[in-house]
């Protein structure tokens, strides 16, 4: 989860200033905001996560010390092939993340019988990887969901209608997932070249 750091800044013969940072990882904002603390001239300073909960610094000391143990900093890469001679589908997922100070990478991959498009098996390919995501114990964070399908992406932003039957069915699992694992997703499209390793 990224925070950004707000604080009052107290100059002599001044009133007080607001200051807001811009979105940083939770230990970079953590670092700013003791240092900011010990120059004496910062007043309240406070940390707002992505869907908007403020924490102070005692807070944010016990909240990082618990996440810590925890996968967090999520980045997942998706995508889905589906060849018409065979009508097999492959489904692969690539998620960055670190767990304790260490950074990982987790790379899975499926095949599938039973689906009958490209833009289909794209889905299920992001279904996937949220099971995957499940399984690891993720739970109430954000993630960035990279993927190189357009229509995936831009229907579960809601920027783009879906009028078929099939794929409306894959979005409310996906959704419906996302819901479950209290996940805050920033959908990301990336080139296909980019997404080359899912």
């Amino acid at each position: 989860m990224k925070y950004k750091l707000e604080w009052e800044f107290k100059a002599k013969g001044m009133e007080t200033i607001l200051f807001t940072s811009d979105l940083l990882d939770g230990e970079h904002a953590l670092q700013a905001g003791e240092e900011l603390e010990k120059s004496g001239r910062a007043g309240e300073i406070s940390f707002i996560d992505e869907i908007g909960t403020n924490w102070s610094i005692k807070e944010m000391r016990k909240l990082l010390a618990e996440v810590e143990e925890e996968p967090h900093d999520l980045t997942v890469y998706f995508d889905g092939g589906f060849d018409k001679e065979t009508n097999k589908a492959g489904l692969g997922s690539i998620i960055y993340f670190k767990q304790g100070k260490k950074k990982y990478r987790l790379r899975a991959n499926e095949t599938f019988d039973e689906l009958e498009t490209n833009n289909e098996a794209e889905y299920a390919a992001l279904y996937f990887s949220l099971t995957i995501l499940e399984d690891m114990g993720v739970r109430n964070m954000s993630c960035e969901l990279k993927g190189d399908s357009q229509v995936v992406l831009k229907q579960l932003e809601g920027e783009w209608p879906c009028y078929e039957e099939t794929l409306n069915r894959w979005l409310d699992r996906i959704e419906k997932k996302i819901k479950d694992l209290g996940l805050y997703p920033k959908y990301s499209p990336v080139g296909r070249k980019e997404n080359k390793e899912a």
